[in-house]
């Protein structure tokens, strides 16, 4: 069962919703520690003074905050707890926003919500109907963990989803990236192409037929070196950089064409077997 990470009430107006927290997610990547080949025992993480070489004490080590090139203002650890947000036991929703305005690039990470209590049934059960109804989602404050966070509270599969996000500070716009193009205008002909390349390839939203095949045969690879097993890696099958120009036209007529195959024909024996593995 997953783990409670917190526990506390939704209030709009002057309704209070009890609820708990529970993580959507999990992490399936594959973690390495570091080893050390000749002890066959994990390299631990030592403090160690650039300056000197030398090991430091804890309680010789400040918190530091680099203002300009080799120069810091220091603080000690019990400084910064005392300025960080205790934690809420309410999120308070300020604004109820259009669900679709949200962009998802806002979006960090997702807790399911259920009720705290039978009591709390049928006010989380309104809750998420009128917010379903309404197609909005409930924007408040929450500090988990002596974090703050900006919440997006939302309707989800016929629950209620409370996700974490970022600040607008912390989102980087498309114009503060260098080498961005400027806007180019195509023709009547490419932007007819392209448009029947996205239609035919249109489809419903399956996230099961997505699959990580890289963890999968990584997971397979660790599979096998436990078991004693030889192994071999594949170089070939990189495809080789042309260099060559692609003429637009030409490359968005044969997508047309390729796309209104059926999907599946004309796939070799090797895209099969990638396939395979990666379910």
């Amino acid at each position: 069962m997953a783990q409670q990470v917190w526990r506390g009430s939704i209030s709009f107006g002057l309704v209070n919703v009890a609820v708990r927290a529970f993580g959507a997610t999990r992490d399936q990547k594959v973690h390495f520690h570091q080893i050390d080949t000749r002890s066959n025992s994990r390299i631990g993480y030592d403090k160690v003074s650039r300056a000197t070489g030398e090991k430091v004490d804890k309680a010789d080590i400040a918190l530091g905050y680099e203002v300009e090139p080799g120069s810091y203002v220091t603080f000690d650890p019990e400084e910064v707890a005392a300025l960080r947000p205790r934690s809420t036991r309410t999120v308070e929703i300020s604004d109820f926003v259009d669900l679709a305005a949200i962009d998802p690039i806002y979006y960090e990470k997702t807790y399911w919500l259920v009720p705290a209590d039978e009591a709390a049934e049928k006010a989380y059960g309104l809750l998420a109907a009128a917010m379903e109804s309404e197609q909005r989602v409930g924007i408040g404050m929450v500090v988990m963990r002596t974090k703050q966070y900006l919440a997006a509270i939302r309707p989800l599969q016929g629950a209620l989803a409370m996700s974490t996000m970022r600040f607008a500070d912390e989102v980087v716009s498309a114009e503060d990236v260098g080498g961005m193009p400027d806007r180019v205008e195509p023709s009547d002909k490419e932007l007819e192409l392209a448009r029947q390349i996205i239609t035919s390839l249109a489809d419903d939203w399956d996230p099961s037929a997505y699959h990580d095949s890289f963890t999968a045969e990584l997971r397979s690879l660790i599979a096998e070196k436990a078991a004693g097993s030889q192994l071999k890696v594949d170089t070939e099958g990189a495809p080789e950089e042309t260099g060559q120009l692609v003429d637009l036209m030409a490359a968005l007529q044969a997508s047309v064409e390729a796309a209104k195959r059926p999907r599946g024909d004309g796939a070799d024996a090797g895209d099969e077997d990638v396939e395979d593995r990666s379910a």
